[in-house]
């Protein structure tokens, strides 16, 4: 099992904080640390220090950090036009020696548009459908040729489709837990199809959803990074996963019921579980950015463990 660390900096972090918590994570060898890419706080709650941009501060940790893989989960299409994006990620790319993955879906929260003047169509996933073509498009497009799209919402005439990602082809995460059309997607476009805090008897069926899709296209599912996220919160007894809850503003059983919470034999319980359905890959969200002995704990007492063949 792969395990990531994922945070939601719109909740309340600096860049300082979200670097401090992507160089442990590097330092205790979790693969990845991956953003949400949101510019408004979700809930009540201090609105301090405010948004930090998803891809300028990916562009920043991939100077500082050499071996982590670094992402979204996921940006939204609503945020960027898709030949400006595929530049910004092809950027990144190149800035951090090829460790970017770019998780894209079609955004749903309306209110951080309004607050910063982005537009907000009612319905998005023609966009979405439409950005995945051009990205993966001009990143495919050889050099010394052209890419052109004419479509509903986009049109691109005569692009030189540069600069090129190191990585070819760069990881594209699609994300989301509809039943049909974001399996399609992922057959067609993406390297990693992600479930986002699924309801846990949901996720195999979910997984045979994509593996279908895959099939109905012709590519073989086993092509594919099956992975999900949940909140993490892990103690070492009752009382300290207690603590870290209420940091969080969460209850103990709740996160236990519907995240990865417990004690670390209770983690690695619900991994093992996971792996069971078929996810080899887990983005811990962790919501206290602050709390850099969380991500020790679990690298020592749940990462540590985790079976080799597994």
């Amino acid at each position: 099992m792969d395990l990531r660390i994922f945070v939601e900096p719109q909740q309340g972090a600096t860049y300082g904080d979200q670097l401090a918590l992507a160089q442990r994570a590097e330092q205790l060898g979790f693969s990845g640390f991956f953003r949400s890419d949101h510019y408004l706080r979700m809930g009540a709650g201090d609105p301090l220090p405010g948004p930090t941009d998803a891809w300028t501060t990916l562009a920043g940790l991939a100077r500082e950090t050499s071996t982590i893989r670094l992402g979204t989960l996921v940006s939204s299409a609503t945020f960027r036009l898709p030949g400006v994006l595929a530049i910004q990620v092809a950027q990144v790319d190149e800035m951090s020696g090829g460790r970017v993955e770019l998780g894209l879906g079609a955004g749903w929260f309306a209110e951080e548009h309004a607050a910063y003047g982005i537009p907000f169509p009612d319905k998005r996933f023609g966009l979405l459908t439409e950005q995945l073509e051009i990205v993966t498009g001009l990143w495919a497009t050889p050099v010394g040729e052209t890419f052109s799209h004419s479509g509903e919402h986009y049109q691109l005439t005569d692009s030189p489709a540069l600069p090129k990602p190191v990585q070819s082809p760069l990881p594209v995460v699609v994300g989301g837990n509809g039943p049909r059309r974001t399996p399609r997607l992922a057959a067609r476009f993406a390297a990693e199809y992600n479930q986002s805090f699924p309801e846990k008897a949901a996720v195999a069926a979910q997984r045979d959803r994509v593996r279908a899709a895959c099939e109905e296209v012709g590519r073989d599912p086993d092509e594919l990074v099956y992975s999900a996220a949940f909140v993490a919160c892990v103690g070492r007894d009752d009382a300290e996963v207690a603590r870290r809850a209420a940091v969080i503003g969460r209850d103990p059983e709740e996160l236990r019921r519907n995240g990865l919470a417990g004690t670390p034999q209770e983690v690695l319980d619900g991994l093992a579980a996971l792996r069971e359905q078929g996810i080899t890959r887990v983005y811990l969200q962790c919501l206290d950015l602050g709390d850099l002995e969380h991500l020790d704990l679990v690298a020592s007492e749940v990462m540590a463990h985790l079976p080799a063949s597994a």
